[in-house]
């Protein structure tokens, strides 16, 4: 996080200096001393003040009473800044970048050359938490400790945009909707009294519409207003009750169409947690920070014992009398209770059941919260979003089992990327503390993502790839990849996968329209 932050930070120019001392406080060691003993390292980036400076380098003292040369293959990088979407000119001269009594920073790289360097005023987070239990394996709060005590990670909360797109869609897949449903990507306009113009219009980030598209690209190329439409569908009720088995506050969540837009106040924690759901298969697991502790003798005084998901445990697959139970569908919705704006879920096929909190062997299950046919879809899409879509840097990592989705919000305040395999989820987020914009073009692919790809090459070094596989009740049919209706094998369509009973709706469906198409042929060959 720490090397995309300065990274990002080169890209938008440098400020000037972080302070310009007279020349009495730094003529001679103890002076310089002196004025350099308040100052910190930080993150290895190292106070330093120009000594000396003139067009092809320059001399800057070090805490330590080193002094250190700096030529214009290490400022090139320092265009000055205008505003976080424009910079001036390339320096020519290190005269143009730095002044004696300049205080600045430098670092020393991995091959021994010193590197002028400016702390990044944008900031980041980041949560690495396991799927299968809520333990964190990872979690940064910002750039410094040391420079602020606030934790991003925890504490802060933003738009999460588009990455909280996914949530949106398992709702709709509850609710009849499939991957292969057609949604039609066009201007809305909906009535917004506290609008200039009393109407709200929302707009894809390209501003340009596609027309009528299938679930999976809509979510592959990020289509806000597909969502919306979706949202509008399903009702914005059922969705923001639907959203809180995730774990997400009720309060967090608007209650309004912009949700669909990921208008949501979430902290990176909420949504790495909310994305372990699709990661596990569907379960809610708690993030939990102390694994054990031990005393000064040894003796484990504390060991947590979260509640796992563990789909493969025999005790998900027995009741407590030892016989098999119903589908987890039908058990998730007794244990959801009657809600009239959350119809219960499909009760065919069976799938692993839920099973009570704590089994008789002292093992914690985590509650099932979503039906795994419905996580398998959304990883299934989400691995389309990292293979062609907004995500496709994180095939560096040559990982076919990678899932994820990108976030950046209105004027590139905010830049998600939430991510996982069966084995480890990540969340990052970059932005600035006063919600200023990231600038022109600093989409999450650029800002957020590459942070997701060098945490997840450490994460995932040991873990196996864990191939997409189909559950049970879920089949793959070939579909029209204009239409999405059901095409035969070899008649070139695509393949999608589908819920049982959305499968054999969409065959009814189709078998009714070719009888409708043959009825209406025969009454015009009657004339």
């Amino acid at each position: 996080m720490r090397d995309q932050l300065i990274a990002f930070d080169r890209r938008h120019g440098y400020r000037g200096p972080e302070a310009r001392l007279a020349p009495e406080k730094f003529a001679d060691d103890e002076s310089r001393r002196a004025a350099m003993s308040t100052m910190m390292v930080i993150q290895g980036l190292m106070p330093a003040i120009v000594a000396e400076v003139n067009a092809e380098f320059a001399l800057v003292w070090l805490q330590d009473g080193q002094q250190v040369s700096l030529g214009l293959d290490a400022v090139k990088w320092a265009r000055p800044f205008i505003h976080e979407s424009a910079t001036g000119r390339t320096p020519t001269k290190v005269t143009d970048v730095m002044a004696v009594g300049d205080v600045v920073r430098v670092s020393l790289d991995a091959e021994g050359k010193w590197r002028f360097e400016q702390l990044p005023k944008a900031q980041a987070a980041l949560v690495g938490l396991n799927p299968e239990s809520g333990a964190l394996q990872a979690l940064v709060g910002g750039f410094s400790f040391s420079r602020s005590k606030f934790n991003r990670a925890i504490q802060s909360t933003r738009q999460p945009g588009s990455s909280f797109k996914p949530f949106v869609y398992s709702a709709a897949f509850d609710k009849g909707f499939t991957p292969a449903s057609i949604v039609n990507d066009a201007p809305l306009s909906f009535a917004d009294p506290s609008s200039p113009d009393g109407g709200w219009r929302p707009q894809n980030d390209n501003e340009k519409f596609n027309g009528p598209m299938r679930l999976r690209e809509a979510m592959v190329s990020s289509r806000n207003l597909v969502s919306v439409r979706i949202l509008d569908g399903i009702g914005v009720r059922y969705a923001r009750e639907y959203a809180q088995r995730f774990g997400f506050p009720a309060e967090a969540l608007p209650e309004n169409l912009s949700m669909a837009l990921g208008t949501a106040s979430l902290a990176p924690l909420d949504m790495a947690r909310g994305y372990a759901v699709f990661a596990n298969g569907g379960f809610r697991v708690d993030p939990y920070f102390v694994a054990r502790i031990v005393d000064s003798d040894g003796k484990t005084v504390f060991e947590a014992q979260p509640a796992l998901a563990c789909r493969a445990c025999p005790e998900r697959l027995q009741g407590s009398d030892g016989k098999p139970t119903g589908s987890a569908a039908a058990d998730l919705s007794a244990m959801l209770g009657a809600n009239p704006a959350t119809p219960p879920l499909p009760t065919e096929p069976a799938v692993a059941a839920e099973t009570p909190p704590e089994t008789s062997t002292g093992l914690k299950l985590a509650p099932r919260v979503l039906d795994e046919r419905t996580a398998f879809l959304i990883r299934s899409i989400l691995n389309d979003v990292v293979k062609r879509g907004t995500g496709r840097s994180a095939m560096v990592l040559e990982r076919p089992d990678l899932s994820g989705k990108t976030g950046t919000t209105n004027e590139h305040r905010d830049a998600w990327f939430s991510g996982f395999t069966t084995g480890a989820v990540g969340t990052v987020w970059m932005g600035y503390d006063d919600f200023k914009t990231l600038g022109e073009g600093e989409f999450a692919a650029q800002t957020a993502l590459p942070i997701w790809i060098e945490y997840m090459r450490t994460a995932l070094a040991n873990v196996p790839v864990d191939p997409i596989t189909p559950p049970e009740g879920i089949t793959p049919a070939m579909i029209s990849p204009t239409s999405g209706q059901l095409m035969a094998e070899g008649a070139g369509g695509v393949l999608e996968f589908f819920k049982n009973e959305d499968l054999l709706r969409l065959s009814e469906a189709g078998v009714q329209q070719n009888a409708d198409e043959h009825a209406e042929q025969q009454t015009l060959e009657i004339f």
